[in-house]
């Protein structure tokens, strides 16, 4: 009987070792994710980086995307929505990294049509159009131009914009600050500072939920 006894004791306080255990590596692992997220902060974010919603919102979606990619076309809408239906809660604010041949010219193209106001407009039609110049995951400029008739760009102006030193420091900060955070695809995101745990979009979707619960408890 004894011997069952000290059998049961022991077994219990194992399994509250074993549940302390878990709660301390929880916590730990929550203490780094907080800690990763803070730094990643300092990068994340560029005076120079086209943003979208409110600027003072709780939640800050972070996009690292190339226009020559799928899956950047594809989450485009998706993210979107996220903002209307959370109207003044949520800034997206976009980093360039173009990893597809070619690219850099293209995020040269819509830098440029920044400078005359058109970024956004630029950049939907070129998602909408990207089978269209996007050739064998390669970027063809050549085949870009024709995607831009009825934007009234400056046409002139937006070649000319597109090889200055102003563009070409944007990109090399975004390009160096991807590396900084691990990007090595695209689209990736940062939710507050956040990764996801694992692409797609429900993990975007849960990392943006609980920031916006935690905003909405404070």
């Amino acid at each position: 009987m004894k011997q069952k006894t000290v059998f049961i004791v022991t077994a219990v306080l194992l399994l509250l070792v074993f549940a302390g255990g878990a709660v301390f590596f929880n916590q730990r692992k929550a203490e780094q994710a907080d800690q990763a997220a803070a730094h990643n902060r300092e990068v994340l974010v560029r005076f120079h980086s086209p943003t979208e919603g409110n600027a003072s919102a709780p939640v800050h979606i972070v996009e690292f995307f190339d226009p020559a990619c799928g899956t950047c076309r594809e989450f485009y809408p998706l993210v979107k929505n996220m903002l209307k239906d959370n109207p003044g809660k949520i800034q997206l604010i976009l980093r360039y990294a173009p990893l597809h041949p070619g690219s850099d010219q293209v995020v040269k193209l819509l830098e440029a049509s920044r400078m005359q106001g058109k970024f956004w407009q630029t950049l939907e039609r070129l998602l909408a159009a990207q089978p269209n110049w996007v050739i064998n995951h390669t970027s063809r400029l050549d085949l870009v131009w024709g995607q831009l008739d009825g934007l009234n760009l400056d046409m002139a102006r937006l070649k000319e914009d597109m090889n200055s030193p102003e563009i070409a420091r944007v990109i090399d900060q975004d390009v160096a600050d991807g590396k900084a955070v691990n990007v090595t695809a695209t689209p990736e995101y940062f939710v507050n500072g956040k990764p996801l745990p694992s692409f797609g979009y429900e993990q975007l979707k849960t990392l943006v939920d609980d920031a916006l619960r935690t905003a909405n408890a404070g």
